[in-house]
């Protein structure tokens, strides 16, 4: 699921940015040309306003009367007053011709505008204009016109204008033509004027077409400008800055890594939410499936909380493993219960074969003992030692001891046969007393327990007296110690045992209500670790010499008529089948009383502390 979300943000990430490229960045460069094309206009324009100036310049000039009649009558008065330096530089032109219909020059000076001195441009160097020049044809026609021209000092601006009589009237005489040579200022100036960077190739262009070219810097619009003739005379440039491209890719970078970044993030937080909501949950039910189908620990739960599906199938497993563990637990019970009543069975069915000829033979054996003549055999020895006795009164009790011993060893050999009868069912009875010793070291079933849960479970088949007698304490250890793997049948006999006795000796002590207080801890390292399980009430307490006594058969502090002495007895076989071991502890008597229950515990045994 993640590789497919982070193949999805990849396609979507490459296909953003080959729309960056094939989309956007071309869009960005179109704006480029368009905004060139639109300088070149404003250049165009700016160039053609110059050269407007320059024609109305002239058109005053040529509407002069002092021009006029300078035509008609030529007189260096009018040059000395009119063509000076500073004429120039008012009109900011580099040439003043005055010309006749015939072409001829009435008047030509080229001048250089910053020093003032003599210029000397090939146009107004020559007598008459060019037999070719195309505005011969203007000259009596009254026409204003304006272009371009090649001089030896570069491309110059000129326009002409009619000379008439001062009111824009009478006849024609010529032309005024004022010429301003395009210096790398007048260029800046035109650029200025169109707020654009400007430059003139003086070259002559190859084409009559405009050309628009991207570098990597800039976008370049070159235009091609013809002279008077029509010919290509030179080309300006205008270099556009690519701030657009520039700025866009900037924006589309920021954009991209916007977007990657947005990507990666979104990523991570799915990850992140996926892990936790859906692929932790999903694999901590793995996990748990797996150890209950290793029968690992059916104790532990998931208890996922929430409402979503995970957390519905967590709670329904737990469900199902808890009533397999009830069931579980019950069908040990039973099953333990069954074989333990199975095997009592066995041995009293061998018991009762064997104590019926036992007691048979015994009730003979006491029969013959009891009528056996030995009290009178003694009597009669006794009056035999005496010397009152006459000799047929001793004849006689010879006669009776020689009778009574016939007797006598008659009993004996009969009871020689009773007592190797009593031997050979004693030996039964011991071969299946054996047999029951045997079974008890048996393996038992291990389970994995908790200890709270199973001080409640033998909470329930205590019987009522004692455990209304009794408030059961348990110690956060008990909790802390987690699941264990013990005998789980036979640890809650133990335990049902010290319960009681526990209630016994509360009531011995002559309260109707005391505490019995359990811990737990695991001691030893983890190749041999122990179940220490520790269990102490505030009853009678137990006597010092009694500590070792307790776990003796048939030894017990309480009256024999309710007690006989097997129950803690029982409970050290038990531990000991186990493994383990059970000792007493108590301050004297009055001060209650401790058991000390120590088990050992399966290497490495899986234990958790929830």
């Amino acid at each position: 699921m993640i590789s497919l979300l982070a193949l999805l943000f990849a396609v979507l990430i490459a296909l953003e940015i080959s729309i960056q490229k094939q989309v956007l960045m071309p869009s960005f460069a179109q704006l480029e040309r368009d905004d060139a094309e639109t300088s070149m206009k404003r250049i165009d324009y700016a160039l053609d306003t110059a050269l407007e100036s320059l024609e109305l310049t002239a058109a005053d000039w040529g509407n002069w009367a002092d021009v006029y009649q300078f035509v008609q009558l030529p007189n260096t008065a009018f040059v000395t007053a009119n063509i000076t330096p500073v004429a120039f530089k008012q009109l900011k032109v580099n040439a003043i011709l005055i010309i006749d219909l015939h072409g001829n020059y009435v008047l030509s000076s080229a001048r250089n505008l910053d020093t003032g001195e003599p210029m000397p441009i090939d146009l107004a160097a020559r007598k008459a204009l060019p037999e070719n020049f195309p505005w011969r044809g203007y000259l009596a026609e009254g026409k204003t016109t304006r272009g371009l021209l090649r001089t030896n000092q570069g491309v110059m601006m000129i326009a002409a204008a009619p000379v008439l009589n001062g009111s824009g009237s009478g006849k024609v005489l010529g032309m005024v033509l004022m010429g301003r040579l395009l210096t790398p200022a007048q260029v800046r100036k035109i650029g200025a004027q169109a707020q654009t960077s400007l430059l003139m190739l003086d070259e002559r262009p190859v084409s009559g077409d405009q050309l628009i070219e991207a570098t990597a810097t800039s976008t370049q619009v070159r235009k091609p400008f013809m002279d008077v003739y029509g010919a290509p005379l030179m080309s300006f440039r205008v270099d556009i800055p690519r701030r657009i491209t520039e700025r866009g890719q900037g924006a589309v970078t920021y954009a991209s890594l916007y977007l990657i970044g947005a990507a990666v993030t979104v990523l991570l937080l799915l990850v992140v939410a996926l892990n936790r909501i859906v692929l932790r949950p999903l694999a901590r039910v793995t996990r748990h499936a797996v150890a209950v189908g290793d029968d690992a620990d059916l104790s532990t739960r998931l208890n996922i909380p929430g409402h979503d599906e995970i957390a519905v199938l967590a709670r329904e497993f737990d469900r199902m493993v808890e009533r397999v563990t009830d069931s579980r637990r019950q069908l040990v019970d039973q099953s333990f219960q069954a074989g333990f009543a199975e095997l009592a069975k066995g041995v009293l069915h061998n018991l009762g074969n064997a104590m019926t000829p036992l007691g048979v033979r015994l009730a003979k054996l006491v029969d013959r003992l009891r009528n056996a003549p030995a009290g009178d055999v003694e009597v009669a020895l006794a009056e035999l030692a005496g010397t009152d006795a006459s000799v047929d009164r001793r004849a006689d009790l010879e006669e009776f001891l020689r009778l009574a011993c016939r007797e006598l060893a008659s009993s004996v050999k009969e009871s020689r046969d009773d007592v190797a009868v009593v031997q050979r069912q004693a030996a039964i009875v011991q071969s299946a007393l054996s047999e029951l010793m045997r079974s008890t070291h048996n393996a038992h079933v291990v389970e994995s327990v908790r200890l709270p849960e199973l001080v409640a479970q033998t909470l329930e088949i205590v019987p009522d007296t004692c455990r209304q007698r009794l408030v059961v304490d348990s110690d956060e250890s008990l909790r802390k110690v987690g699941a264990v793997q013990v005998a789980r049948t036979v640890l809650r006999l133990i335990l049902q045992n010290l319960i009681i006795n526990a209630a016994d000796a509360v009531r011995d002590a002559g309260r109707d209500q005391g505490v019995l207080h359990f811990a737990a801890e695991i001691v030893g390292d983890a190749d041999s670790e122990q179940l220490h399980i520790h269990c102490k009430d505030d009853g009678v307490g137990i006597a010092p010499d009694n500590l070792q006594r307790v776990f003796e058969k048939g030894f017990s502090t309480k009256s024999r008529e309710t007690n006989y002495g097997i129950g803690l007895h029982w409970c050290a076989n038990a531990i000991a089948a186990l493994g383990g071991r059970i000792w007493a502890a108590s301050e004297g008597p009055g001060l209650g009383a401790s058991m000390h229950l120590m088990l050992p515990l399966p290497v490495r045994a899986s234990r958790s502390s929830s």
